[in-house]
């Protein structure tokens, strides 16, 4: 691949300064991360008698509408991101979500608690694809892979964090503090963005505004490559259409096969990634477990992701995405099946570990590998539209997984329906095509 319309140079003082902006990233996919486990945590709260008592389908209810206002979040902003830029789009999606999560802690009953949720889903589904462009167009050419896999490893930081948070504070001050604790960050954060997060270069460039795209440029210690002819010019479509002609830009005939594949790949890895940290506590106390105990599955499980992403990453890098994404998903597919037999606890919480590492870095290569083939001028769209077809398939997980456990059969049965997920995530993924490097495509 050529290099980004923004490469890095080695002056020390601009890789001081360019320094905020991937930390910055991170910790924002950290709360999304915190976002991912938080209600599967608390819903063996929500349906014991002494709280709402919620039922299998109100727990789905409460759930899944969550993920529809992520899926929303994902497209409209994602979409919106190339159009007024990174840095509005990302420091607006943790300011929305925070504030929602925070009203959580005080909903009075299920109905207020799932609008509170759908509201902070729309930040939330926002967050990942802008965080995921901004860090790929501040990092050098033939790194995608692994700064994408590194950056999410804070999507999961936050989800062991989490899973260990809940261990400690929800059977012992309540459900109600996971809230609190989860919205809490973005006192610091929001500010910090505010202070220190630029304006991506490849953006402003990509829209016509060289002058300000120097100005980062040589703050940051970015060189700036000759801009890229507007796609949507290239695809016969007006520069100027807005929203709607760059989200048509990824069906034109350069971009349709992958589009449609990525969005079937990313459709199984959410509807995985969704349905285990939603339900794998509640399975596990189908299966005979203390409730402890299945806190601590979904830790291992997360800490799994985390060792997952960082090995992902460098593979990626060398063997390429597309290749180490089918390889993912088919490894996740066999460990899945392999958590439906009843093993020796030390057994299952490998297994656990082992799962972790294929399901959650498979979907985050899916992502990576929309950032190394789109260019800067619909590379946010590319991603909302992966991360929006991704959270429909987040919505039916938990919808098929709470429906097994309303059957009483989510053990085995629920492990055996996501390893076939995983199978299919690998069929997908082997439909996409990689980008041959051009000029006006470079990445």
């Amino acid at each position: 691949m050529s290099a980004t319309p923004t490469s890095r140079t080695s002056s020390p003082a601009a890789e001081r300064a360019a320094g905020w902006v991937a930390p910055l990233c991170w910790v924002a996919v950290l709360l999304d991360g915190f976002d991912l486990v938080v209600v599967g945590t608390v819903i063996p709260s929500l349906t014991s008698p002494e709280e709402w008592a919620l039922t299998g389908t109100g727990a789905t209810a409460v759930i899944t509408i969550g993920l529809v206002g992520m899926m929303i979040g994902a497209l409209t902003i994602g979409t919106l991101t190339d159009l007024v830029g990174r840095r509005k789009a990302l420091i607006g999606s943790v300011t929305l979500f925070s504030f929602f999560t925070l009203l959580c802690a005080f909903a009075p009953n299920p109905t207020v608690f799932g609008v509170l949720r759908f509201l902070a889903g729309l930040g939330l589904g926002g967050c990942l694809p802008t965080a995921i462009a901004m860090v790929n167009e501040f990092t050098r050419a033939g790194r995608s892979g692994r700064a994408t896999t590194t950056m999410m490893t804070g999507y999961h930081v936050g989800a062991v964090t989490t899973a260990a948070l809940a261990i400690l504070v929800v059977e012992s001050v309540g459900w109600r503090w996971m809230f609190v604790l989860g919205a809490l960050p973005a006192l610091v954060l929001v500010p910090l963005m505010l202070r220190n997060l630029p304006e991506s270069a490849a953006y402003l460039l990509a829209h016509d505004r060289r002058d300000e795209a120097e100005e980062v440029a040589r703050r940051y210690g970015l060189q700036l490559d000759a801009p890229a002819a507007p796609v949507e010019s290239r695809a016969g479509e007006p520069s100027t259409g807005g929203a709607a002609a760059t989200l048509k830009t990824l069906f034109t005939r350069d971009y349709v096969r992958n589009t449609i594949a990525i969005g079937v790949t990313s459709f199984m890895g959410l509807l995985l990634v969704y349905g285990l940290n939603n339900w794998l506590p509640t399975i596990m106390r189908e299966a005979g477990y203390e409730l402890g105990a299945t806190f601590a599955f979904l830790l291992v499980l997360n800490v799994g992701a985390i060792v997952g992403l960082l090995v992902a990453g460098t593979v990626a890098d060398r063997i390429g995405i597309r290749i180490a994404g089918m390889i993912w998903f088919a490894l996740g597919a066999v460990f899945l099946a392999l958590l439906s037999v009843r093993l020796p606890t030390p057994a299952l919480y490998l297994m656990c570990f082992l799962t972790g590492c294929f399901v959650f870095s498979a979907q985050v290569l899916v992502y990576a590998f929309v950032s190394a083939n789109h260019p800067p001028t619909v590379r946010a769209t590319a991603l909302g539209w992966s991360a929006g077809a991704g959270r429909s398939g987040a919505i039916v997980g938990p919808v098929i997984t709470g429906a097994l456990v309303t059957a009483g059969i989510a053990f085995p049965w629920g492990f055996y329906v996501f390893a076939v997920v995983g199978a299919l995530g690998a069929l997908a993924f082997s439909m996409t095509r990689v980008r041959r490097a051009r000029a006006d495509t470079a990445v």
